[in-house]
């Protein structure tokens, strides 16, 4: 393992991302249960998958190149689905709130 500005910076994205998980995982005992309930369900996920690939980020230069571009891709694209549903679920909810 490098001890380089990489690996500092990978282990400041684990902490935030742990701190994120303790936050969705505290929070959803607060959440209604139906549509919402079920897209912060799947917030969860999303954010328990990021996690473990922020973890495999100090372990990137033990990792063979065509793994690591594939674990780069699932992390961008599961990116891109939190964004969505974190967009969608915002957009619900003021509809929800200005009703």
């Amino acid at each position: 393992m490098v001890f380089d500005i990489s690996f500092f910076v990978s282990i400041a994205a684990i902490v935030v991302m742990l701190y994120c998980l303790f936050l969705v995982v505290s929070l959803k005992a607060r959440v209604p249960g139906g549509m919402i309930g079920k897209k912060w369900n799947f917030l969860l996920t999303l954010v328990v998958l990021f996690t473990v690939g922020y973890l495999s980020t100090p372990f990137f230069s033990k990792i063979p190149e065509n793994i690591l571009r594939l674990i780069v891709g699932f992390i961008f694209f599961f990116g891109a689905i939190y964004v969505v549903i974190t967009v969608k679920l915002i957009f619900n909810i003021i509809k929800e709130l200005s009703e």
